[in-house]
């Protein structure tokens, strides 16, 4: 029900945008981007509204984890992920810079103040990703970057059906209420199907005896991160990874911010699992700069280097039990 719902949720909202005559680059920015973190942001504020700001946090951190490692890793292994220097310069170092400010804040529980900063945070990013996607759309000078570009464009008139053209504007029109309807159902959806999740995780968690942390960053996280696991797997296969990297650093971005800022908002407090806040926050941002390295070492991301990150995945969750 979560993955279903957040599904049908994005691809009706991006198809709302093309008909509001978004560009195709602030679509899959914004729109495909950021939505893809709807279950992460209802489950993280479910759980910090009932209480279980250790699920919460878990789940912001796991999510970041398996991002950057399992998703990257499964799809480095299928095939090569290429990148482009916008990437390198600013997707990764403010997914990093976000990851490492929710890492921070986290250390002491997570106030309502703190929430405020995270969510600054996100406005910010996000003005800084909008400006860079317009940019790279009117002056593109590097040729692997106008190829990935090209690619990005015509992989998000694809998400939408091709809505944006020209001679389907008045279709776009006609579908615009059926589209904001699947909007409503699949939020619906992703609503029930988190708050399914949740309470799941916290019986799980009472009658296992494990901490609210661990079940978050575990079945919570890899539960919630599972659409961008399908999505990087299917898009490897296809050899179509243009959108994949930068797609994955911005949902880092998103979770730090947005999730963790909402959950900080909703639902403030003090963790009462150390193992958040040390192992498991520390290695999140160690990732995150090994994931920058990565994919900066000659502008991709090599098959060694995806085992390197699953690896590195295990022995994390080695070292949280």
């Amino acid at each position: 029900m979560l993955a279903k719902g957040s599904d049908v949720f994005v691809v009706a909202a991006a198809r709302l945008a093309v008909t509001l005559r978004m560009s195709p680059v602030a679509v899959g920015a914004v729109v495909v981007g950021f939505g893809t973190g709807a279950p992460e942001l209802l489950v993280s504020s479910i759980a910090a509204a009932r209480g279980s700001l250790d699920i919460a946090a878990g789940n912001v951190v796991g999510s970041n984890l398996a991002n950057l490692t399992l998703v990257l890793g499964v799809a480095g292994l299928i095939a090569r992920l290429e990148t482009v220097p916008r990437i390198i310069r600013l997707e990764a170092p403010l997914s990093l810079a976000t990851v490492a400010l929710f890492a921070l804040l986290l250390q002491n529980g997570l106030s309502r103040w703190e929430g405020g900063v995270l969510l600054l945070a996100l406005g910010t990013a996000l003005v800084l990703m909008l400006r860079a996607a317009g940019e790279a759309a009117v002056d593109v000078r590097a040729p692997g970057e106008a190829t990935a570009l090209a690619e990005f464009v015509e992989e998000v008139e694809e998400f939408v059906e091709d809505a944006s053209e020209p001679g389907l504007a008045a279709v776009a029109a006609a579908r615009s209420a059926p589209d904001a309807v699947r909007v409503a159902l699949g939020l619906v959806a992703t609503v029930a199907g988190a708050q399914l999740l949740v309470v799941g995780a916290q019986r799980i968690a009472d009658e296992v005896g494990l901490s609210g942390g661990v079940v978050g960053l575990t079945i919570v996280a890899v539960g919630t991160s599972l659409p961008e696991l399908v999505t990087a797997i299917q898009s490897a296969r296809r050899n179509e990874t243009a959108l994949l990297a930068g797609n994955v650093l911005g949902s880092n971005v998103f979770n730090s911010t947005a999730v963790g800022g909402v959950a900080a908002l909703v639902g403030p407090g003090a963790l009462t699992d150390a193992g958040l806040t040390v192992v498991a926050a520390g290695s999140m941002v160690g990732i995150a700069g090994l994931a920058w390295l990565f994919l900066g070492l000659g502008g991709r991301l090599r098959r060694w280097e995806g085992g390197v990150l699953l690896g590195v995945y295990a022995a994390t969750l080695v070292l949280l039990r």
